[in-house]
């Protein structure tokens, strides 16, 4: 009987190992195969090729300046709501770490830019000259690039 059981025992770890071997078999033919693929078949990307797709201005609007608020003057002052936006490119990375470091001041110039007009005057106002006007002094303080076109997400007068 102790026969019997030794023999079984053989035979379940023989199982087992043979088990263990097809299984490690498995695994490194899947290792080589995706290596010989990786290597020999797979198309390779142009050398200097970027794997994403390319990126113009027109992809990106900087909306870092976000929203701004500035009362004007006159005799009743009105608040001026604001978000100035303009594209840009975000592969310029000194012009990207030029506007990041500059927000504070972007954001002061938008707010001076508007305080001294009254709110009816910003009403009879041509938009498009206050985002002329405005983007003008966005360039003066800005070195590495310039701003090309400047639109507004909001522009609001509240009285």
């Amino acid at each position: 009987m102790e026969r019997i059981i030794e023999a079984a025992e053989r035979s379940g770890a023989r199982l087992f190992c043979r088990i263990l071997a097809v299984t490690a078999l498995v695994l490194f033919l899947l290792i080589l195969g995706g290596t010989l693929y990786a290597l020999f078949i797979r198309e390779k990307p142009v050398s200097g090729a970027s794997p994403f797709p390319a990126e113009t201005w027109e992809d990106r609007i900087f909306t870092g300046i976000g929203r701004v608020r500035s009362v004007t003057a006159g005799s009743q002052p009105a608040t001026v709501i604001l978000s100035p936006v303009f594209p840009y490119s975000p592969g310029d990375r000194p012009f990207s770490e030029e506007l990041a470091a500059k927000l504070g001041e972007l954001r002061r110039i938008t707010v001076d830019y508007f305080t001294p007009y009254t709110a009816e005057e910003l009403r009879d106002r041509d938009e498009e000259i206050l985002k002329e006007e405005l983007r003008s002094r966005y360039n003066a303080i800005l070195r590495l690039g310039r701003i090309e076109s400047l639109y507004f997400n909001d522009y609001m007068i509240i009285e």
